[in-house]
């Protein structure tokens, strides 16, 4: 049986991801601190919807205890308390989810960001050059920075604008390097505008949803004609499968996304089949926030075998649905 480390595993990617595997045989060690993207964090003590969130996330941990999920709270940005119940479970592959997921957090404070992100990897790579466990890294589609118009495949160059996109970059090269150095196998992850259940990190998605339900006004930044690939999250954990069990994956750089880009404007339309007394107001686009568009995933489909199912228009109602249905089971 392959054992597999999730380090940020309770995170929205990553509890999804440990659910999902652990189905399929593997066996999983969750090693996540609690204290970045989740409401524990100091950046969220003004997050609107708190109680929601919380109801949530209560949701989160209980699939995981269901499926038999033991979550570590370790702080990875110290070495000795997570370094040896890392090597003791001695894992075939780590996957590293433990950073800052937002954007926006990393412009206004990216001293937190670069101890929450980049201090995190270089641990989980010094962990990794003494297990040499197959390390699957978690960049953004934000690598890219502006794509002009134009679908972007693993072979654009990078141009990132931005903390973010500049730190995602930073620590592919980071991979990359400690690979070749210390010889480890390793895989990159370019995801783009993830939405699924159980988001709470702030995704597109999920705050027109919530708005939608709690009746307020959507807003959108741009004229709403702009364009992002975004992903289901089952897509996605299909994604990490195919990497898990294709050879091919190694030392690989994937952009893995649903491979088309779709306005916001069709997102809304979706929302509005569900939610027809929507009001939305359309602002400035945000500077450092690139314009995005479709992802090419011919590399994917090709080495690995990945065949992503849910455009938006199958997806994001999925995501609706149980989001109502969430939303009427719990109490306020």
């Amino acid at each position: 049986m392959k054992k597999i480390t999730i380090l940020g595993g309770a995170g929205f990617i990553g509890h999804n991801l440990a659910i999902k595997l652990k189905s399929s045989g593997y066996s999983c060690q969750i090693i996540d601190s609690l204290e970045v993207n989740n409401l524990r964090s100091k950046k969220h003590t003004n997050v609107t919807n708190i109680t929601l969130f919380k109801k949530i996330l209560g949701e989160r941990f209980r699939l995981l205890k269901s499926n038999k999920i033991k979550v570590l709270r370790k702080d990875l940005r110290s070495l000795h308390k997570t370094k040896k119940k890392i090597i003791d479970f001695k894992p075939n592959i780590i996957i590293h989810l433990a950073a800052v997921s937002h954007a926006n957090i990393s412009n206004i404070d990216p001293e937190y960001t670069f101890e929450h992100s980049l201090r995190t990897l270089i641990n989980t790579l010094e962990i990794v050059k003494k297990t040499k466990s197959h390390l699957i890294f978690f960049s953004s589609s934000m690598v890219y920075g502006n794509f002009n118009g134009k679908k972007v495949s693993e072979n654009t160059k990078c141009n990132p604008i931005g903390i973010y996109g500049n730190l995602k970059l930073a620590g592919e090269m980071m991979v990359r390097s400690y690979s070749h150095v210390f010889d480890f196998p390793y895989t990159i992850i370019r995801p783009s505008a993830l939405y699924g259940e159980r988001c709470v990190s702030r995704r597109v998605g999920q705050i027109f949803i919530e708005n939608a339900l709690q009746g307020n006004e959507l807003i959108i930044n741009g004229d709403g004609k702009e364009k992002l690939d975004f992903t289901y999250i089952e897509d996605l954990i299909h994604g990490v499968e195919r990497i898990i069990k294709s050879k091919n994956s190694r030392n690989q750089i994937f952009n893995i996304t649903y491979g088309q880009g779709r306005e916001m404007k069709d997102l809304i339309k979706i929302l509005k089949r569900n939610f027809p007394k929507i009001s939305i107001k359309f602002n400035e686009w945000e500077k450092f926030v690139p314009k995005r568009g479709g992802l090419n995933v011919n590399k994917a489909k090709k080495l690995i075998g990945y065949k992503p199912r849910y455009s938006i228009d199958k997806g994001y109602q999925k995501y609706i649905t149980w989001y109502k249905n969430f939303y009427k089971s719990i109490k306020l």
